[in-house]
């Protein structure tokens, strides 16, 4: 399997030189750093977030009454363990109905679901998704320790789906934010998201988190119209 996860990002090579044997934080000592970085950022850059939490709360709710501007989303964290996910609203309020009305337009793998163009986004959908502002909410979910700022992006299906060797990826702590959002975005089908999960877990570290982080910021910038 290991030599499987590192032939799918050789062309991606500074991930190849997170080197595991210089991890300074192992185990609980690693979870106990990654939990204080992920508050002191949280915590620090709150004044910069929750105004713009207000503002596009508003703004939703303006533009698309009929439900709520911020919704709940059960999904698949830590050892398995299923909880509400926070996201803004960036599509219809009838969204869910609709979904098996345009299931002969996903393009990905069921259950996956992903259409380009989707007609039951809104205008400011739109904008909200192309700058990942849609997910700000899970920042409440990051204090909530239901969530970290880097890890695997947490399933809407639940752990009985998985395969035997995708269950690696519930050994950590869901993230915001995690290499195949930096790779591959939402192009990428499930098997190789979770490769590049396992990948990450192999070599998780501080100096990763970070790197992930900032180069998470760059293909936010880069990829803007790319959905």
């Amino acid at each position: 399997m290991t030599s499987t996860i590192l032939s799918s990002v050789d062309k991606h090579e500074w991930i190849n030189s997170f080197d595991p044997k210089k991890r300074i934080f192992l185990g609980s000592s690693y979870v106990f750093a990654k939990r204080i970085m992920d508050l002191s950022l949280v915590l620090l850059s709150a004044p910069f977030w929750l105004p713009v939490l207000g503002v596009i709360t508003v703004v939703i709710n303006a533009t698309s009454p009929g439900a709520p501007a911020v919704f709940t989303q059960f999904r698949t964290g830590k050892g398995g363990k299923r909880f509400r996910m926070y996201k803004f609203r960036s599509m219809v309020p009838n969204a869910e109905s609709l979904k098996e009305k345009y299931a002969h337009l996903n393009e990905l793998q069921w259950p996956d679901f992903k259409i380009t163009n989707d007609p039951r986004i809104t205008k400011v959908g739109k904008i909200l998704r192309k700058t990942s502002l849609d997910e700000l909410p899970q920042l409440i979910n990051v204090l909530k320790g239901e969530m970290s700022l880097v890890g695997p992006r947490p399933t809407s299906f639940g752990a009985e789906t998985y395969k035997l060797w995708h269950t690696e990826r519930l050994d950590v702590m869901p993230g915001l934010t995690g290499l195949w959002q930096i790779v591959g975005r939402a192009q990428l089908e499930f098997d190789d998201r979770l490769r590049l999960d396992i990948a990450y877990i192999e070599r998780v570290s501080l100096w990763f988190d970070i790197v992930i982080l900032f180069r998470t910021v760059a293909a936010v910038f880069q990829q803007r119209g790319a959905h």
